[in-house]
């Protein structure tokens, strides 16, 4: 049995499910930022998946990274996977850019999230939708 950690529930729109993660978007408008979750109840850390997840766990966030950077040309592609404030695996997949407001610095701390208004996060959920279910 699966469940989503409350807070990613919350920062977060569902984009799609891939074979082993459920592939999220945060909400802050700042940054293309996807959110990769394994469906292993009770996984903190990469080392507790089964070698196969692991090596598909790889190939899903280099999905992630090849279509963030087919839609939105980032300069660079970050990916953590810090687990500090929310105990569930979970990996970030982060578009940057020069221009960004955390730039050359980590997203975290950066300032306040710009959330996206209701169409602007219908937009990107859907070609962020799109682009997953075509690849």
């Amino acid at each position: 049995m699966f469940s989503l950690h409350p807070t990613l529930a919350s920062d977060t729109s569902h984009i799609a499910d891939l074979t082993l993660s459920c592939v999220l978007i945060m909400k802050d408008k700042g940054f293309p930022w996807l959110i990769l979750v394994p469906k292993r109840e009770g996984v903190r850390e990469i080392h507790e998946l089964t070698p196969d997840d692991r090596a598909l766990l790889i190939e899903e966030v280099s999905l992630a990274s090849t279509l963030l950077t087919r839609l939105f040309t980032p300069v660079k592609i970050n990916i953590g996977a810090l687990g500090n404030i929310v105990p569930q695996l979970h990996v970030h997949v982060i578009a940057r850019f020069e221009n960004d407001r955390a730039w050359p610095g980590p997203v975290w701390g950066s300032g306040p999230k710009e959330l996206y208004s209701e169409a602007e996060l219908a937009s990107i959920v859907s070609r962020l939708r799109e682009a997953f279910n075509r690849a």
